[in-house]
């Protein structure tokens, strides 16, 4: 018997319909990769070395640091490259000790975001830290002057044009768009048991 083209247009929405439990739990789990990875980069010094003008220009965060913004662009290193001076004074700035702790971070909000698999109240608590740290890494578009292109003669500055840093944080938005989704799955389980 031939399917006709309705019929198997029906079939694939039902489908694409009933993969959402799917999508939610690989959301879990790509927060958690990302979250784990990102959180266990922070124990390397070439992290913790690039993200030094996101927090020293914070409002938010600067306070971590014993050195204030604009110090830090005297200091900056590229990926992988090591100088004795500059070392010395990330190490006197806390920029070291500082991206430990919230790598920590990261990878226990990454935790508790993917244990929401099995505990809709530890995903409630994960899915609300991460948007409140996604919220975070998004100020820096306001606060952090590297996100956007500097004027070097191209003609091709500023705002909108994102520079390397700007186009980074910019990916936290869909990081947001699923940490709310799972805030609000989460939320509906508890509701649910709640109302039983």
């Amino acid at each position: 018997m031939k399917m006709k083209a309705k019929d198997f247009y029906v079939m694939v929405l039902e489908w694409a319909a009933s993969v959402g439990k799917l999508g939610i739990n690989l959301m879990r789990i790509a927060i958690l990769i990302i979250f784990v990875w990102i959180g266990a980069l922070k124990f390397c010094n070439y992290e913790a070395e690039g993200i030094v003008p996101f927090v020293a220009n914070s409002p938010f965060m600067s306070f971590f640091y014993n050195e204030r913004a604009p110090d830090y662009k005297k200091y900056k290193l590229k990926e992988g490259e090591f100088d004795d001076a500059k070392y010395e004074w990330h190490q006197a700035n806390n920029t070291y000790g500082f991206s430990k702790g919230l790598g920590i971070l990261i990878m226990a909000i990454g935790i508790l975001v993917f244990w929401g698999m099995f505990s809709s109240k530890i995903g409630l608590v994960g899915s609300a830290l991460a948007i409140i740290m996604t919220i975070g890494t998004l100020s820096f578009l306001i606060t952090t002057p590297e996100v956007w292109v500097p004027d070097l003669g191209s003609g091709e500055s500023g705002f909108p044009l994102l520079s390397g840093a700007g186009r980074l944080v910019i990916k936290d938005t869909a990081i947001l768009a699923g940490a709310v989704i799972l805030l609000a799955d989460s939320a509906k389980k508890i509701l649910q048991n709640i109302k039983k």
